[in-house]
């Protein structure tokens, strides 16, 4: 089946933060990679946000609904794009990033639930469980901004009396400091 792409160029995705008792997040690396993200994927055209996340949470991390309590999702899509080196100008339609909608979900089953080849092509080759917001400072840096924004977005849920206190952010690695001032 081909990717669904908005009239914008965005294709329709979930993000999935999992989160434990100790209130850390599930942190998966890509299959052969040393790029570590949130589980996610796309939605296809017969499915809503909801029955995506969990086609997803079951073909990512082998978890099914029974697993998991769903805290909470975004209230809106959360966009970024792809930088020009990584959209592939011959796919039609073109797809220029992603909009997502984030769910939260508090995991109620063992880690040894967890099962990351279930399927033919797994997402991830090894996981752990990290701090709040460890994932925007790890996160490849055209996806932090939409990091940011749902973790600001669902920390209530897991912390009412105020999320932990968050690292600086990490500079873009493609901007360059300046090294001089600018004269008035």
């Amino acid at each position: 089946m081909s990717d669904v792409i908005d009239a914008e160029g965005f294709r329709p995705n979930v993000g999935i933060i999992l989160v434990n008792d100790e209130n850390r997040l599930f942190w998966g690396r890509r299959v052969g990679q040393n790029a570590w993200q949130f589980p996610q994927g796309g939605i296809k055209a017969e499915e809503t946000p909801r029955e995506a996340m969990f086609r997803e949470l079951e073909e990512e991390v082998g978890l099914g609904p029974e697993h998991v309590e769903v805290l909470g999702e975004t209230s809106r899509w959360l966009r970024y794009r792809l930088p020009k080196r990584y959209i592939r100008r011959h796919s039609q339609p073109l797809c220029i990033g992603q909009k997502q909608r984030w769910f939260l979900l508090r995991v109620n089953c063992a880690e040894s639930d967890f099962c990351l080849d279930r399927f033919d092509k797994p997402e991830f080759d090894d996981w752990r469980w990290v701090d709040y917001w460890d994932p925007v400072r790890e996160v490849i840096y055209f996806k932090r901004r939409v990091y940011e924004r749902a973790l600001e977005e669902l920390a209530p849920l897991l912390f009412p009396e105020g999320a932990p206190k968050r690292p600086p952010r990490p500079a873009h690695p493609h901007r360059r400091r300046r090294l001089y001032s600018r004269r008035r």
